[in-house]
């Protein structure tokens, strides 16, 4: 089964009608209308780029299914998650999801970092309600791209939450899939 099914399948089993989500890396806008189809006509999405066209492209592919009113879009670094993310009342999110990498079809040296990913990581992870569940996939493959997993996987070992990588990654430089659970 693909990494990113895999990844919803477990979203998808936190999150429903009225929940709260986040897309810390909209990219091309596909998680972002996952989501937004899951937290149903009552939830909502914040979905974050730091790149312009990453949020248009998100705008457009909601706009297609007619999802639009159900997502607040920010052109914003992740590293702002609790500056621009904010639920109402005591809410807390259901789910996070992070593609870390490079925006697809665009310029490859325009990348995700440590030093933006793990601020993130921690900013989300205080705002995640108990029982809800942070999706991380990390594309390895591009210049950058291992320095920042081994980053985050020193963070995993002392972050104290429990997550668990669905494929062992060893012996290839392809995606890994992390989940993490509150």
């Amino acid at each position: 089964m693909r990494l990113t099914r895999q990844a919803h399948e477990a979203v998808a089993g936190v999150l429903g009608e009225g929940g709260l989500a986040l897309d810390a890396t909209a990219g091309n806008g596909h998680d972002t209308r996952f989501l937004a189809e899951q937290v149903g006509a009552t939830g909502h999405v914040w979905a974050m780029d730091i790149q312009p066209a990453a949020i248009e492209a998100t705008r457009n592919q909601l706009a297609d299914a007619g999802l639009g009113e159900r997502v607040t879009l920010l052109c914003e670094s992740h590293a702002h998650i609790r500056e621009q993310v904010r639920p109402h009342g005591e809410r807390q999110l259901d789910a996070v999801m992070f593609n870390l990498g490079y925006l697809p079809g665009s310029d490859r040296t325009r990348t995700t970092g440590a030093d933006t990913t793990i601020p993130a990581l921690e900013q989300s992870m205080a705002m995640l309600a108990s029982g809800g569940c942070l999706s991380l996939m990390v594309y390895r493959g591009h210049d950058g791209g291992e320095a920042e997993w081994n980053a985050i996987r020193e963070w995993l070992t002392g972050s104290g939450y429990e997550w668990r990588m669905p494929v062992d990654p060893s012996g290839h430089r392809g995606p890994v899939l992390v989940l993490l659970t509150r």
